[in-house]
């Protein structure tokens, strides 16, 4: 089966799947407790950075047979904040609001600041892991950094995730990201990759 990627220009479908991707792992569990409010705060999260990623970065749909199976969320650093970002998460996050702000805070203390592209999200649709759609979504943002001599910078929030992005050119940064009595995450630098010049 042959997969497409396409940039996307709407935000919804993608936060609609990041937040389903991501609605059982530590850092979420972390962040909401109450399984039962997991997805809906978390829905709203990720498409408000979504929608942000798509004035400020690039993010990328892969497709198979016409479906969506997956996406990445890329901005552009140094980028601006959301317009009443700490309002728009109290609003939905409600008691939870003060743990958003806890890991923004511990993100933005290791956060680079020379000139890079950030991988804010990378998710695949349930049943769709494992047959390289990652990889394909990765390889494409890349390229187009690799010609522009372009780093990259992401926090793996898991040992799988950081595996994946070792594979890929990423290497450790000199600090974790350890959240209070909470998981840790792998923040990880990609320096581009030389270009061969074309005979």
């Amino acid at each position: 089966m042959t997969a497409e990627i396409t940039r996307l220009t709407a935000a919804d479908a993608a936060g609609e799947i990041i937040a389903d991707t991501f609605s059982l792992d530590e850092i979420t569990s972390w962040l909401i407790p109450p399984v039962e409010d997991r997805l809906p705060i978390q829905r709203r999260f990720f498409t408000m950075h979504t929608a942000h990623a798509l004035d400020h970065g690039t993010v990328y749909g892969i497709h198979e047979s016409g479906e969506l199976s997956g996406v990445a969320v890329w901005f552009t650093a140094p980028f601006p904040e959301i317009p009443g970002q700490e309002e728009e998460i109290a609003s939905f996050a409600g008691e939870h609001a003060g743990r958003f702000g806890v890991l923004g805070e511990q993100m933005d203390k290791l956060h680079p600041h020379e000139p890079h592209h950030y991988l804010a999200f990378i998710a695949l649709v349930r049943g769709r892991t494992g047959r390289g759609l990652g990889s394909l979504l990765l390889e494409e943002h890349h390229r187009r950094l690799d010609a522009q001599g372009m780093p990259a910078y992401l926090e793996a929030s898991s040992e799988a995730s950081r595996r994946l992005y070792l594979r890929h050119g990423y290497v450790d940064m000199p600090e974790l990201l350890r959240l209070p009595d909470g998981p840790v995450m792998y923040p990880m630098w990609r320096a581009p990759s030389p270009q061969t010049p074309s005979v």
